[in-house]
């Protein structure tokens, strides 16, 4: 491979073509039909998934095909084939449905409208995941521009990952001999520790999502007449959590929520703590700026990547400040979100926090947990060689840094389904959202150069993986 030359086509077609396309796609309120369940009716999702089919079917690449797939009821998904020079398969993964809109977006920023400042596009879905199929199709290109071999190659672009991929498995099971058995799976999906090399995706935690009830009156009453006879639901609450975590530290102390983290994932996130500093905790915006955690960062990254935690997302039962009387609730509800360590099994989890939180209820009260979705985590087999080498190559060669592994702490359901599908694959799960990137809140952005960067890196790492 002609690094320069490489470099040059991709760049260019990021400027010409990929970052027009991605200004229009931001524009388009596609959420997860979590958060849009009109999706169908809206129209959002079809207008997403037809101009990304508009720009494949525009990319000049022989035998290509392009084709979105639907299935009634279910999120349609963006399904192109390419021939290789082998019958191996590589499957790239990406994903075309959005996060809600969220607050807080910085003056001349809003989630429907980009905007380019110091090479970063702003909006809504840009890193989250738009990039996806473009970085696929472009890295493809870039070997076809020299000649270079590469396997037969399969684009799956899903529309529902940002709700937890529920429909993906029927268009796996549907599409399962059009793909074949992938040795190589690239996901353009994840996070990177920062903008300065390649970084490498090893695990994904598990997230457990559920809401928790507490229920005392039939009614409200009057505070002043009932306090002091009556429990308050929200004390009720809050001790009940106390039973899961130690609200000084956040630790998680039900040992089921717990697994052993491997040894090799500890090295690899100490590695990442020299190379990543105090960027670990300083790339989030914190009120307090001056404050510092207490763990180094190598604990905060493992907290973050292999330990569990417990996010209270939202409430209902709480009445809005200027219609706060002096009620005492009838009850109140809490969702609940827990991070999982990667190793994890999800329904078990789900079961031990049910039976925690709704075993010897406090009188008077009605303790109920609903499991909403139990999704297992990842964590990525041995590296082979040549997937070690080619990474570290593609790094020092674009980015004149060797590259990095390290867990996420997020999620990636696809992934999972794919380690069990796919036990020999090897993977490249990468991505652009780095610090301040702040994908699901406001002021998302996409580091351009960045994009350009790792598109180059994928395209190496598919000619590496022919010759392998």
């Amino acid at each position: 491979m002609d690094t320069a030359k490489t470099a040059e086509f991709v760049n260019a077609t990021w400027d010409d073509s990929i970052i027009p396309t991605l200004r229009d796609y931001i524009r388009i309120p596609n959420k997860s039909p979590n958060f849009d369940p009109d999706w169908e009716k809206n129209g959002h999702m079809e207008q997403a998934v037809r101009m990304l089919e508009r720009w494949c079917r525009a990319q000049a690449i022989d035998g290509m095909q392009v084709e979105v797939i639907r299935i009634a009821g279910r999120t349609p998904v963006l399904f192109v084939e390419i021939p290789g020079d082998s019958d191996d398969v590589v499957l790239l993964y990406g994903h075309y449905d959005k996060q809600p809109e969220f607050t807080g977006w910085a003056d001349g920023l809003e989630p429907w409208q980009p905007v380019i400042r110091d090479g970063k596009l702003y909006g809504r879905g840009g890193a989250d995941d738009g990039y996806a199929v473009f970085g696929s199709l472009t890295a493809i290109r870039a070997l076809r521009e020299q000649g270079i071999p590469h396997a037969r190659c399969v684009v799956l672009i899903e529309g529902c990952e940002e709700s937890g991929s529920f429909d993906l498995p029927y268009y796996i099971e549907k599409l399962e001999a059009r793909i074949g058995a992938p040795s190589l799976v690239v996901c353009l999906d994840a996070e990177c520790g920062n903008y300065d090399q390649l970084w490498c995706t090893t695990s994904l935690r598990g997230n457990l999502v559920g809401t928790l009830t507490v229920e005392v009156l039939t009614e409200g009453v009057h505070s002043g007449g009932a306090s002091g006879i009556v429990p308050s639901s929200f004390r009720i609450l809050r001790s009940l959590l106390s039973r899961l975590e130690d609200e000084a530290t956040g630790r998680l102390t039900l040992d089921a929520l717990h697994d052993e983290i491997p040894g090799d994932r500890q090295e690899q996130a100490r590695r990442a703590a020299d190379v990543l500093g105090k960027t670990v905790y300083a790339k989030f915006p914190w009120i307090e700026r001056a404050s510092k955690p207490t763990e180094s960062t190598y604990e905060l990254i493992l907290n973050n990547t292999w330990r569990p935690t417990l996010a209270v997302t939202g409430a209902d039962g709480l009445p809005a400040l200027q219609n706060a009387g002096n009620v005492l609730l009838p009850g109140t509800t809490l969702k609940l979100s827990f991070r999982l360590p990667p190793t994890t099994e999800p329904a078990a989890a789900a079961s031990a926090v049910q039976r925690c939180l709704e075993k010897d209820p406090p009188a008077f009260a009605r303790v109920r947990f609903r499991t909403e979705s139990a999704m297992g985590g990842w964590n990525a087999p041995a590296i082979a060689g040549w997937l070690a080498d080619s990474m570290r190559q593609a790094s020092e060669a674009f980015f004149s840094q060797p590259s990095m592994y390290m867990g996420t702490g997020g999620s990636i359901p696809f992934m999972g389904l794919l380690g069990e599908k796919f036990p020999e694959a090897q993977f490249l799960v990468t991505g652009l959202l780095g610090p301040n990137s702040n994908a699901h809140g406001p002021n998302e952005f996409l580091h351009i150069a960045t994009g350009k960067r790792l598109t180059a890196c994928v395209a190496r790492v598919l000619a590496d993986h022919y010759q392998r």
